[in-house]
């Protein structure tokens, strides 16, 4: 640590060195595989996103190639059903989450007045399995063996009969290895936005962006995990013949489709709430007032998030479920329209009460009103049952999807792209190429798909590669595809408008847009640690740039050489603890190879080496419990006169510890999708009741109980040691538990000789399932009590340390939970 000079303005640039110096990633290659700065790990998300985005486009107009003529000679079958699919599935699992992913890691400590995530090496971990995953899944298009039943993948079109290759393997596993991103994501944003806030900045203060970033979060949390769950339900079927989606032996294709679009409906909002953050943030300023209804807004956030989960069965009217079901769902449909357009009047009334600036990214707003409302009206139109029965499956959907998606999520994001560019490359925009980028665009766009709906209503059905006896379909057809060429050439003159202000453009001065957000007090281009000293309630504007590149804010500057953040309450926003963070590391990139091995072992078949991924990524997984980011004690820290706060390992309720609870959110939504297979295959499945014995190990389930109970009675006897900070009590827990743990997953092994064969019905598959879910926990719970027992022999427990116990509790309840509940059900199964 060097001396602070006396000179105002030499410690204010001392502050800024020592900051750059403690926060700067590793020069060079090493850099890009060591790097965990938020800052550095969203650019590279977005900038992946948009590569994939051009995949994507290219495969859009080898489409519109194929239609525009109805013999369609440009690309066979097998080869154009590989290309739609591959379109379908960039775009969705590539292009549009990973960009919001990016653009929420980029933002978030910014509008915050934090200096980075809440867990920096997620992130890193999150960005590889992204780029890993993503690029398996577009080099399957090279080799010719992309997926090839639709981006939806439905049964029985992907299972092992009908597509025997490795075509849907690809996307099933490419896209789970994509999904971990989108996972570490999630539990990153809802943990930053709840505990890495400014200092008394309460849940009722917040940015309207964070709002809407909270809401995709916890959507992403839920809505994730039943595709997730689906994934590795058919991917077993495919790899083990398990039989869940099976009629035959008791399984049914509508499970798939329910856990599909589970996930793909909530989807569409996930989408599109960053979108309107963004909308929310750009239009005030660009209107020089303030947003109208800040508390109608969130209303409506929270209301989309809750109304979005009830719509998924409208993809599913012509299945043939009940009356009932499908009046109520219509219903909802219908419904959902009502927050959203609260949204849109809450814009259109600021803009209203304003002074509009039509400045490119207001022209691409606008571009979003034109486009957005006609797919929401188009929606609402598909909700009422009759007329959905009528255009389902038609070019008509196809067109309503593209308006609700490059309606309510391209347009927005090009303009806030287009917002925020100056203080990611630091320099202006060169005039006139970004206008003429967003007519083509906008011509290209309504050109390629508002004649789509005639189409679709006159009969020409979804994924056709020729149609030679529809002539009528044709001119519709071509029409179209002209003018996706003019999009696409939009799109290209875009990303050449990026490329040209990053390399050309002049430097931009500070806040060019005079907005009066946080995300502006800072220097351009943005630095990696934001703020040389943390907003306080003072300093809760732009215009609080100079104070804080003062130090006169909290924590200014890296006096102690570590990566520093503080972290408040959830509700309120008071200050509890300084989060001391990972610095840079090689370990997220090794752990993202570590799961990739175990999902390139099962692509290659080679089933039998596939646990040797999964130890390997467990073996990683303890590597980053054990390696932190402090490996001593610290004092409290002195975060401003007079207000000194503990470090995190000080404190029970840390980041790590609300990142558990975020965590088991979503793994609980996991275990609640598999209780729903298993009440959906045991009601409506044909084939059921099982045929044969029942099972024959009942007396293990009771020892496994037992032996479950015990370790709950250690587990929070520990919990009570370390509370009192009685580190030689706890270690003999921790210990005991350990042992008790151990012993509960030999039980399971007993209950697993004890099954019948997972092949022979869905029911004895449920219950394998089930209890390879239980195990995965048990030893999660294994592995954290022997960290709690590390902790506990290496005198991280007692008055300078929490230790890993708390996580363990949590981790542990969780475990009890699940398998009580799988031996309930088995014990119900057996009884009836």
């Amino acid at each position: 640590m060097t001396d602070i000079p006396p000179n105002k303005a030499q410690r204010a640039l001392h502050l800024h060195r020592e900051l750059d110096r403690v926060w700067a990633d590793d020069p060079g290659l090493r850099g890009f595989f060591t790097s965990v700065n938020h800052g550095t790990i969203g650019l590279r998300f977005m900038a992946t996103a948009f590569v994939f985005f051009a995949i994507g486009g290219v495969l859009a107009m080898l489409i519109r190639a194929q239609l525009a003529t109805r013999k369609g000679a440009f690309l066979d079958s097998e080869l154009y059903n590989q290309v739609f699919t591959m379109h379908g599935s960039i775009m969705m699992f590539l292009f549009a989450i990973p960009l919001l992913e990016g653009l929420a890691l980029w933002l978030l400590p910014k509008i915050l007045g934090a200096r980075d995530m809440a867990f920096p090496r997620l992130s890193a971990l999150g960005y590889f399995c992204y780029l890993f995953g993503g690029t398996t899944i577009v080099l399957s298009l090279v080799f010719g063996v992309a997926p090839d039943g639709g981006w939806f993948m439905y049964v029985p079109l992907s299972d092992k009969v009908h597509t025997p290759g490795v075509n849907a393997d690809v996307w099933l596993l490419g896209v789970t290895f994509v999904e971990i991103s989108a996972m570490a994501a999630a539990v990153e944003i809802t943990v930053t936005i709840l505990r890495c806030r400014a200092a008394h900045m309460p849940l009722t203060r917040m940015p309207l962006m964070a709002w809407y970033l909270l809401g995709t979060a916890a959507m992403m949390l839920i809505g994730f995990p039943p595709l997730i769950l689906g994934s590795i339900l058919l991917e077993l079927q495919r790899a083990f013949d398990w039989p869940f989606f099976d009629v035959s032996r008791g399984g049914d294709p509508l499970l798939w489709q329910h856990l599909f679009w589970l996930f793909g409906h909530p989807e569409v909002y996930i989408i599109f709430l960053p979108a309107a953050g963004a909308l929310s943030t750009i239009i005030p300023v660009l209107s020089r007032t303030t947003i109208l209804g800040y508390g109608a807004i969130v209303a409506a956030i929270l209301g989309l998030v809750f109304l979005s989960f009830g719509l998924w069965v409208h993809h599913m009217f012509t299945v043939g479920i009940p009356h009932m079901a499908l009046a109520f769902f219509s219903a909802a449909s219908a419904l959902v329209a009502v927050p959203t357009a609260v949204q849109i009047f809450a814009w259109i009334g600021t803009m209203y009460g304003g002074q509009v600036q039509f400045r490119l990214p207001m022209l691409y707003i606008m571009g979003f009103f034109g486009t957005f409302v006609l797919g929401g009206l188009t929606g609402v139109m598909l909700a009422m049952v009759p007329f959905n029965w009528q255009a389902h499956d038609t070019a008509f959907v196809t067109a309503h999807l593209h308006y609700v998606l490059v309606g309510g999520f391209v347009f927005p994001m090009l303009a806030a792209v287009t917002w925020w560019m100056p203080m990611i490359s630091g320099r202006w925009r060169i005039s006139g190429l970004g206008e003429t980028a967003f007519w083509l665009i906008f011509i290209g766009f309504h050109g390629t798909f508002l004649i789509m709906h005639l189409t679709g209503l006159l009969g020409m059905p979804r994924r056709v590669d020729a149609y030679p006896g529809n002539p009528e379909w044709e001119i519709p057809n071509l029409i179209s595809s002209v003018f996706g060429m003019v999009q696409a050439m939009g799109f290209a003159l875009f990303a050449f408008d990026m490329v040209m202000q990053w390399l050309f453009g002049r430097r931009s001065w500070r806040n060019p847009w005079h907005a009066p957000t946080l995300d502006w007090a800072m220097p351009l281009p943005a630095p990696s640690y934001n703020f040389a000293s943390l907003p306080t309630p003072l300093h809760g504007d732009a215009n609080a740039v100079l104070p804080l590149a003062k130090g006169q804010g909290l924590l200014p500057g890296a006096p102690r050489g570590h990566r520093e953040t503080l972290v408040v309450d959830a509700a309120s926003g008071r200050p509890d603890h300084v989060a001391v963070l990972a610095r840079s590391t090689a370990l997220p990139v090794w752990t993202a190879v570590a799961i990739g091995s175990f999902f390139g072992l099962m692509l290659a078949g080679l089933y039998w080496l596939a646990p040797l991924g999964i130890v390997a990524t467990l073996v990683m997984v303890w590597r980053w419990g054990a390696i932190m980011g402090v490996e001593r004690d610290l004092p409290p820290i002195d975060v401003a006169p007079g207000l000194n706060l503990p470090p995190h390992f000080h404190k029970r309720q840390t980041l790590a510890y609300t990142g558990c609870i975020a965590f088991l959110v979503a793994d609980g939504t996991v275990f609640a999708s598999l209780l729903f297979a298993v009440g959906f295959l045991s009601v409506i499945a044909p084939e059921w009741p099982a045929p044969g014995a029942g099972y024959r190990a009942v007396p293990m389930l009771f020892a496994t109980a037992a032996a479950l109970l015990s370790s709950a009675f250690v587990v929070y006897a520990a919990r009570r040691a370390e509370g009192c900070r009685g580190a030689p009590d706890a270690a003999i827990w921790t210990r005991a538990g350990l042992c008790a743990s151990v012993l509960a997953l030999i039980c399971m092994c007993g209950l697993a000789a004890g099954l019948d064969d997972p092949r022979r019905h869905s029911r004895d598959a449920l219950r394998a399932a089930l209890l390879g879910y239980a195990a995965v926990h048990g030893i999660v719970a294994t592995m954290l009590a022997l960290r709690a027992d590390r902790d506990a022999r290496t005198n991280r427990l007692g008055a300078e340390r929490r230790g890993a116990i708390p996580a363990w509790r949590l981790f542990h309840q969780f475990w009890l939970t699940v398998t009580a509940t799988g031996v309930g059900i088995v014990l119900a199964q057996e009884v009836l």
